[in-house]
């Protein structure tokens, strides 16, 4: 049998295909079938036990002994949805967590912007919407676009002031400033890195409220949706086909 996808005869993109973030929050649902299913966990057995000793097609301690136990199955799976829900919930709260620590380190990159905003000032037009960008993080209120939009002007304020160190060849000396640099190079691996971790669990969230039956009861039932993952902006995108030597 032939491979469903083959690199060898198969068809190719010679010119490539670039990939993009769906930026759309998906809502859990369950149909009927999940109902019936529920339903039949609990109600199936006592059903046969209640006709079985009705008809006497069993013996009548089989047939009590359904009628009795039958609801098993149903209180079982009555407990695997609250363990489903612990388990969500504690989902949610890692999502956060890690978001929480893409913060951080964007916070500390802005607090090394500071330290060298008075030996650049004069040389460049730094961006001072950034704090009230930080100032959102520690409100709670900050969604995961705004996350991005203000992580991408704190990259940007730091490339401008390696254009002018390069410029400015006595800024460029300064300990201070090559230290600082230094520093952001440093957070900006261990944003990457926290990134790489959210999006891990987002997707790990992703696949779990979709899991049937349990977990997508669950979810269906609580109202969740599944979540986006950190998306680069355009000009990024476009910055990181540039030719750079």
């Amino acid at each position: 049998m032939a491979n469903d996808l083959d690199e060898v005869t198969g068809p190719i993109n010679e010119q490539g295909r670039d990939i993009n973030v769906i930026s759309k929050q998906i809502s859990v649902q369950v149909g009927t079938g999940s109902l019936i299913f529920e339903i039949a966990l609990w109600a199936v057995l006592p059903l046969i036990g209640g006709l079985a000793l009705l008809t006497g097609a069993l013996p009548q301690t089989y047939s009590l002994a359904l009628l009795v136990l039958g609801a098993l199955p149903g209180l079982v799976f009555l407990f695997m949805k609250i363990s489903a829900l612990a388990y969500l919930r504690k989902l949610q709260q890692k999502i956060q967590a890690d978001a929480s620590q893409i913060d951080n380190y964007l916070e500390q990159r802005v607090v090394v912007l500071n330290n060298v905003v008075g030996l650049v000032a004069k040389a460049i037009d730094l961006d001072k919407d950034v704090m009230k960008s930080v100032a959102a993080y520690r409100s709670g209120h900050n969604a995961d676009a705004e996350r991005n939009q203000a992580s991408q002007k704190i990259d940007g304020i730091f490339s401008r002031i390696s254009l002018a160190c390069e410029a400015y060849p006595d800024l460029k000396a300064q300990a201070v400033i090559a230290d600082a640099m230094r520093q952001n190079s440093y957070l900006q691996k261990e944003v990457t890195a926290a990134r790489t971790l959210y999006n891990d669990t987002v997707g790990m969230w992703n696949q779990d409220v979709f899991a049937w039956p349990t977990k997508q009861i669950v979810a269906a039932r609580q109202g969740y949706t599944t979540r986006i993952p950190f998306t680069a902006s355009a000009e990024t995108k476009a910055a990181a086909r540039s030719v750079f030597f």
